[in-house]
């Protein structure tokens, strides 16, 4: 497994308590809360987190700890005030989590942002659209500063979405967002930036990797994107297995799908399988993260594979499903070096992805569900200006 473990959200709601003296306040979020903690600066935190090999009822082991030797099976939701049952490694910062902080009453996050909106450099910046720009980017560091004082792991900074077509743009703003880290003396090492997977994207990834500037690569749905992903150098790469099986329920026409579905295989698992073999076949240093977990048979079915997103209900489930001491109860590794080296590929696929060929490779699946993923973030950014905007200056501070 990797040196590196990771815990985050899919793209449901996810959940962060935020606490201050006084009181304690529920935060929902639509944005991923994604965590990752390198050894390099502690220890590896598994999907058993504190003790879910023995359990007081059955004295065995549970389904969960048993998978958590083959994959890093992690919670999409970050619980502050649950260290014991659910100890977070490290989370996301993103604008809907500033939408939500400032719905809150005072907490150390809406002190955080407070004094973003009344720093003076951004005041003193001769354009409203300068001095909105600065706001949100130093309300998005200082977030992710209190964050980095909480989680042992890094902390990912999304990546504005509207500047998904701009590989220097993203290039841009992912430099300011680390000097501002650097300037509260949050080190590069702690932190990822998570990049939408359009081909100016990943061409920024491939920026930034060069200067070990860790990235995520998001709403990846087809082999091209994978792949291009992969040898661009990026980080992680993350793949929404449940959505592209809900697209496919209600559409056709994507041959990437199609013959998937043709073959009688689920077609987001069909392109977990394909990614991780081509990324492990072929020595790229990408792990692979796999999102949108619909029940217990998805993780089963992506055993292997780098981490495993997995909603709080299943991991329950997981947890109280107690595996019998008996050999012949085993788990099957369905990811594996073995299984990347048994795997084929076509020419076609083996291609140095460029522009043309990517685009050629884009399904319908792909253009429209990473459409629908940045419209998100878009509009949950533009909410952000609007709120900023109605409350700058702030009266706190």
């Amino acid at each position: 497994m990797s040196a590196t473990s990771f815990h985050t959200a899919s793209l449901t709601s996810s959940s962060i308590l935020l606490q201050d003296k006084r009181t304690r306040f529920a935060l929902r979020s639509v944005t991923p809360v994604s965590a990752i903690t390198s050894r390099r600066s502690c220890a590896r935190i598994r999907a058993s987190y504190t003790d879910y090999s023995a359990s007081a009822n059955t004295g065995g082991r549970t389904e969960l700890d048993a998978l958590s030797h083959y994959s890093e099976v992690v919670p999409d939701t970050v619980v502050f005030d649950d260290f014991e049952r659910f100890p977070p490694t490290a989370a996301t910062v993103s604008s809907s989590l500033l939408l939500g902080i400032c719905s809150l009453p005072d907490t150390t996050f809406k002190g955080a942002v407070d004094t973003a909106l009344a720093d003076k450099e951004c005041y003193g910046l001769g354009t409203p659209d300068a001095r909105m720009t600065c706001f949100v980017n130093k309300a998005l560091v200082n977030v992710g500063g209190e964050l980095s004082k909480l989680v042992p792991g890094r902390v990912s900074t999304e990546v504005d979405a509207r500047l998904a077509y701009d590989t220097h743009a993203i290039v841009g703003k992912v430099e300011r967002l680390l000097q501002l880290y650097n300037s509260i003396d949050v080190p590069a090492e702690r932190l990822l930036f998570k990049i939408p997977a359009t081909w100016q994207g990943i061409e920024a990834a491939r920026l930034l990797e060069s200067e070990g500037i860790q990235t995520h690569m998001t709403f990846v749905y087809s082999f091209c994107q994978a792949a291009a992903a992969a040898q661009a150098g990026a980080s992680v790469i993350q793949i929404f297995v449940g959505r592209l099986r809900d697209w496919a329920r209600s559409h056709s026409g994507d041959p990437e799908i199609d013959a998937a579905l043709k073959r009688g295989e689920d077609p987001g698992l069909a392109l977990v399988t394909k990614a991780y073999n081509y990324i492990h076949k072929y020595g790229h240093k990408s792990k692979l993260m796999v999102a949108s977990i619909r029940n217990k048979q998805d993780v089963f079915n992506v055993l292997g594979v780098d981490y495993i997103i997995t909603p709080l209900k299943i991991l329950q489930a997981l947890k109280e499903s107690v595996t019998p001491d008996d050999d012949k109860y085993t788990f099957i590794e369905r990811l594996s070096s073995q299984s990347a080296a048994a795997y084929n590929f076509t020419d076609e696929e083996l291609v140095k992805w460029d522009q043309l060929s990517f685009a050629s490779g884009m399904g319908p699946a792909a253009l429209e569900l990473l459409a629908s993923g940045m419209d998100g973030y878009s509009n949950q950014a533009k909410r952000v200006e609007e709120l900023f905007g109605k409350i700058w200056p702030p009266p706190n501070v």
